[in-house]
């Protein structure tokens, strides 16, 4: 499955009868999946077919998603206003004898203002249901050209995340590595160290000295931040690889990655390993970045 990113955009637009049918759908990083709707005037009834719809495509993001509809042609009717007739022919039997009983003529009736109304025809059952249809199925166009933009996005964005969590394996090897971790540099600097207490305070045991310090050592030491790291850095991959809806799961990654580079930062008594700390923040941070626009 697919990576995808949380933002995109997608036209679909579509002709039924007289109607044109424009779907507009945008989308942005979101910590759910939050729908907002705009459906012109009359079709709120396609609300939930809508949601359902867009839900079943996508799990997380801000969409929007805009209905427009207009006629593409004018139907019209002629209507008669039978009140306004009635009333008319009722004037005409009162006034037999007083004026000329000549047949009234349709373009006399015509000329008279309110006897037929000229309006935009109303639209029948099955041409609501057709245009309803139309809408719907230019819906899912448009739904499916939002899911290719997203994943075309979510490609590039996981060759970003790709080459962040191999720097960042890098990284934990160059600490692993560091000269300032090897038996021998532990055992020269404890040497160093207390040899240099033990010139200042003559009266201390050197025995507990030598204790202490290796104790501290233990305390300083970066195996199991190294280990995490690296076991973070094989679920990472293992995560991309897979691909679909991850993103949840890597920034939870991102912090554990984040919490073990903070560590490191505070054990090190190394230079280097300290800009690498520093180094491991700083991609980690890049990392977690790319990872908030991903579903």
């Amino acid at each position: 499955m697919s990576l995808q990113s949380m933002t995109g955009f997608a036209r679909s637009e579509a002709t039924k009868g007289r109607y044109r049918i424009v779907w507009e759908l945008r989308s942005v990083n979101g910590k759910g999946l939050d729908l907002r709707l705009r459906l012109p005037q009359g079709l709120e009834h396609l609300e939930m077919d809508v949601r359902r719809r867009i839900s079943e495509s996508f799990s997380r993001g801000n969409i929007q998603a805009t209905l427009n509809m207009s006629l593409a042609e004018t139907k019209l009717e002629a209507v008669v206003n039978r009140e306004a007739l009635d009333a008319v022919l009722a004037l005409r039997s009162q006034l037999e004898g007083v004026i000329d009983p000549a047949p009234l003529r349709m373009d006399t009736l015509l000329g008279i203002r309110g006897i037929v109304d000229i309006r935009e025809a109303e639209e029948g059952e099955g041409e609501a249901m057709a245009r309803d249809a139309a809408a719907l199925d230019c819906l899912e166009k448009a739904i499916a050209a939002l899911k290719q933009m997203r994943a075309s996005e979510g490609l590039a964005l996981g060759d970003v995340m790709s080459r962040h969590v191999e720097r960042i394996a890098e990284l934990t090897s160059a600490v692993e590595a560091d000269p300032s971790r090897s038996p021998v540099e532990i055992t020269r600097r404890l040497e160093q160290q207390v040899a240099t207490l033990l010139q200042d305070a003559s009266a201390l045991d050197p025995a507990r000295l030598h204790a202490e310090a290796a104790l501290l050592a233990t305390k300083a030491d970066l195996r199991e931040e190294i280990d995490r790291l690296k076991a973070h850095v094989a679920a990472a991959n293992d995560l991309l690889r897979m691909g679909g809806p991850i993103g949840r799961r890597l920034d939870f990654l991102a912090q554990e990655f984040n919490r073990e580079s903070n560590t490191i930062c505070s054990k090190s008594n190394s230079a280097a390993v300290t800009a690498a700390g520093l180094e491991l923040k700083v991609v980690i941070d890049q990392f977690r970045e790319q990872v908030q626009n991903l579903e």
